[in-house]
């Protein structure tokens, strides 16, 4: 990856971009006010013409006062441009509004990251996820996800899904190709991808294994779908090493879930993995890596999202770099068959044999 191999910026652009760091909260937080508050809506219907301070306040019924700091912060930030006292709103400020990975990005990042964030040199310390503690004493995030806020758990649940979700259309004819007939579904969450498989393939069985308050979401999904007959569950602490997955399954599936834990933990997993694949199965295994993306932006959100494992997840997992990875799978006793990359928006898929 070329990105971050060369220092290209002259000394103006990097002092521009080093105020942006001094004022990245404040850039952020006036982002989502300008956003929810109905700002950038307003001047987006004003079209091309756009709209004075005044039309804007008869629609947004906001104070002269914060209508105006708000709009004059979002020309700084970029969101909004100004001529003849007319404001009208930028390409930027679009996807703001109206993108709907920027809207997971932020949202995801106000409900479930931000509060915490200011204690991240903490976390770097500690090894500890110290900004979960403005939800409650959990250890990791995925205890207290069942647990979180409406909003956070919202705003966490949308974030996951919306990178996932759009991959599964791709990952079940890699799958399928190798004709699995059981499939244990590690992390399988509120049970998304388990209703994928079931509804591809009429004959394949599923097994999701995941703590109790997922398996819970995952039961009631899978019921109402009318699949009950299909699906076993499997209550498991990942974190246990002691705690064993259930043998006899010819495919392990396991989605944006190892770069949820540290790479001691990941081995564990792996190695776990290998105990319960039937001799000729194949684990998939589906991950984001920044190392891998066709764009900066990607490499750099995912970037970004690590911090937030250092923070509020667990303290100790990231999103990886893919030779840090795969110097984990060759550990645990596993070969990388296949690798498929540019699968939905980011992520890399990697089919594995046992050595």
């Amino acid at each position: 990856m070329e990105f971050f191999k060369k220092d290209t910026k002259t000394a103006m652009e990097a002092i521009d971009m080093a105020q942006w760091i001094a004022f990245a909260p404040v850039v952020f937080q006036a982002s989502v006010a300008l956003r929810d508050l109905g700002i950038l809506e307003a001047v987006k219907e004003g079209g091309v013409d756009g709209l004075t301070l005044e039309e804007v306040l008869k629609k947004t019924k906001l104070s002269t006062y914060g209508a105006r700091v708000l709009m004059e912060a979002a020309l700084g930030i970029g969101l909004l441009i100004k001529n003849n006292d007319k404001y009208s709103i930028t390409n930027t400020g679009v996807f703001i509004l109206n993108d709907a990975m920027t809207r997971a990005n932020m949202d995801f990042t106000q409900d479930v990251c931000y509060a915490g964030m200011y204690t991240l040199k903490d976390s770097i310390q500690k090894a500890k996820p110290t900004g979960l503690e403005v939800f409650g004493g959990w250890k990791t995030v995925y205890e207290a996800l069942a647990h979180l806020p409406e909003q956070a758990q919202k705003s966490w649940f949308a974030f996951d899904h919306f990178y996932s979700d759009g991959s599964f259309p791709q990952a079940l004819p890699i799958i399928f190709k190798h004709k699995p007939k059981h499939i244990l579904d590690i992390g399988g969450n509120t049970g998304k991808f388990t209703l994928k498989c079931v509804n591809y393939d009429p004959e394949i069985k599923m097994t999701i294994l995941d703590l109790p308050g997922q398996l819970n979401m995952a039961k009631e999904n899978i019921s109402k779908a009318g699949f009950a007959d299909r699906v076993n569950y499997h209550e498991i602490n990942i974190l246990d090493d002691s705690q064993k997955f259930p043998k006899g399954a010819d495919a392990i599936w396991m989605s944006q879930f190892l770069d949820c834990f540290g790479e001691d933990e990941i081995v564990s997993i792996l190695k776990r993995c290998h105990e319960a694949l039937n001799p000729d199965g194949k684990v998939f295994i589906m991950e984001t890596f920044w190392d891998r993306q066709r764009f900066k932006t990607g490499a750099f959100s995912l970037q970004m999202t690590s911090l937030y494992f250092t923070n509020i997840a667990n303290g100790n997992s990231q999103m990886y770099d893919s030779q840090v990875f795969n110097r984990l799978i060759d550990k645990a006793g596993f070969k990388i068959q296949e690798e498929t990359d540019n699968i939905g928006i980011s992520h890399t898929i990697q089919v594995c044999a046992k050595k």
